[in-house]
C-alpha cells in the first residue's frame, strides 16, 4: 500500500521560507513521477510542481522561480522548497503520485502565510 505523508506546513510571513518534505512508502521511489498540489480555501487544486524519475521538472507558473521541487531516493522524499511567499500561496499543500495506474494522495498540510 502507498503511503504519502507531508509535513512542514506552518504560519509564514510574507515573504518568508518554507520546506515541505513528503515522505513515500510502499513503491519502489525512484521510479515515480511526483507532485505537489495545493487547495486554497473555497478554491479547486491546483498542481504547483512535479518532478520525474530522472529529475527533470515543472512548474505552475504561479509559482516559477519561487518554488522548487526535488527529490531524494536515498530516503523516499521529495521537498517543495518555497522561496517568497506570499499571502495567496496560502493553502493545503498536498503530495501526489501515480502507481499501477491508481492515484495516491497524502493527507495535506497547511500553510498559512500572513501580510
Amino acid at each position: 500500500q502507498v503511503q504519502l505523508v507531508e509535513s512542514g506546513g506552518v504560519l509564514v510571513q510574507a515573504g518568508g521560507s518554507l520546506r515541505l518534505p513528503c515522505a513515500a512508502s510502499g513503491t519502489l521511489f525512484s521510479t515515480n513521477f511526483m507532485h505537489w498540489y495545493r487547495q486554497a480555501p473555497g478554491k479547486q487544486r491546483e498542481f504547483v510542481a512535479l518532478i520525474s524519475s530522472s529529475g527533470k521538472t515543472n512548474y505552475a507558473d504561479s509559482v516559477e522561480g519561487r518554488f522548487t521541487i526535488s527529490r531524494n531516493n536515498a530516503n523516499n522524499t521529495v521537498y517543495l522548497q518555497m522561496n517568497s511567499l506570499r499571502p495567496e500561496d496560502t493553502a493545503v499543500y498536498y503530495c501526489y503520485t501515480l502507481v499501477s495506474l491508481m492515484n495516491y494522495w497524502g493527507k495535506g498540510t497547511l500553510v498559512t502565510v500572513s501580510s
